[in-house]
């Protein structure tokens, strides 16, 4: 399981908060007094293939200011979120960064979405205010006044690769991914790690995001080259499709499979019968054995009883 920084959500708006008051805020957010609401803009996906995380990643952001704003809020301020959609298009999505800045006057951006999404926010928010990206990313991106919670593909692979081969008997490889930036740097590292123990990359395919396809010519090309390790970063509903159509081709039996992405929700989507032989690495799952996901889980559970949707490292990083 990947390390990480040991700072929550909270820690993390109490410190940006504190730095604005003490080096003043930027010329783009109106002067606010202390009994003003701490305005915070959360991006998550309410629409597109990631459409299937973004009941979590609202129930943890409303969790995460209902819990600050119990404590006596952020220096006096009350935590508001202002939600809007990541799941359109980049440029879309730059547009509504834009109005809660300019509209909504947040001070803050939280964004849990995809990397394309991501690099259009950046372009427009350029560091006037705090971006927060929560979720798994490919890395190398040191981007002014951003800052990133979620494991990247060195922590993510460089471990888990080995144990795949162990556990494939096998080092070819197949790679599969969506046609963005986080697949295709994510498989640049990855042929970098294979390389090093010796295995061999047999064919990698890319599709666009969202797009009403499943898969049936990769996976049966993956058929005919009998790779002994399929290497996923697929997102949400294309990871759904994919597998199910892989197990659909009795391939399950043969091949190991890892995916980059592959937390609770969308194994769910893809259920029982087509996960066999099917891995994930991530830093974060919801049945982790530790007293501060308990909480957090029972916290949840508390506000939306049997409703709570289910979290997942896609989420988390919104609490």
């Amino acid at each position: 399981m990947p390390t990480s920084v040991k700072m929550t959500r909270r820690d993390l708006v109490r410190a940006a908060g504190a730095a604005a008051l003490a080096i003043g805020a930027p010329a783009i957010i109106r002067p606010a007094l202390a009994a003003d609401a701490l305005k915070i803009g959360v991006l998550v996906a309410d629409s597109g293939p990631a459409a299937l995380f973004g009941p979590a990643q609202r129930a943890a952001a409303e969790l995460g200011a209902a819990t600050i704003n119990a404590k006596g809020g952020i220096l006096g301020r009350q935590v508001e979120i202002v939600f809007a959609d990541a799941g359109a298009p980049p440029a879309e999505v730059a547009k509504s960064a834009v109005k809660l800045m300019l509209s909504d006057k947040v001070e803050m951006i939280f964004g849990s979405h995809d990397s394309a999404v991501r690099q259009g926010v950046e372009n427009v928010v350029k560091g006037k205010i705090p971006y927060v990206y929560t979720p798994v990313f490919e890395g190398d991106d040191c981007s002014s006044n951003v800052y990133f919670l979620g494991e990247v593909p060195e922590q993510e692979l460089q471990k888990t690769l080995p144990k795949m081969v162990e556990l494939a008997k096998g080092k070819t490889f197949y790679l599969v991914g969506n046609d963005y930036v986080w697949a295709r740097t994510t498989n640049d590292k990855a042929k970098k790690y294979i390389a090093d123990l010796g295995g061999t990359v047999v064919a990698e395919d890319y599709y666009p995001l969202g797009a009403p396809n499943k898969f049936e010519n990769t996976v049966a090309k993956i058929k005919s080259a009998k790779p002994a390790i399929v290497l996923q970063t697929l997102v949400g509903g294309d990871n759904v499709n994919f597998n199910r159509t892989f197990a659909d081709f009795n391939l399950s039996d043969d091949i190991v499979r890892l995916s980059c992405l592959l937390e609770e929700n969308t194994l769910i989507g893809i259920g029982k019968d087509a996960s066999k032989n099917l891995y994930s690495s991530l830093g974060y799952f919801a049945d982790l054995d530790l007293p501060e996901n308990k909480a957090f889980i029972g916290e949840l559970t508390k506000k939306y009883g049997d409703k709570a949707p289910q979290q997942c490292t896609i989420s988390k990083g919104l609490f």
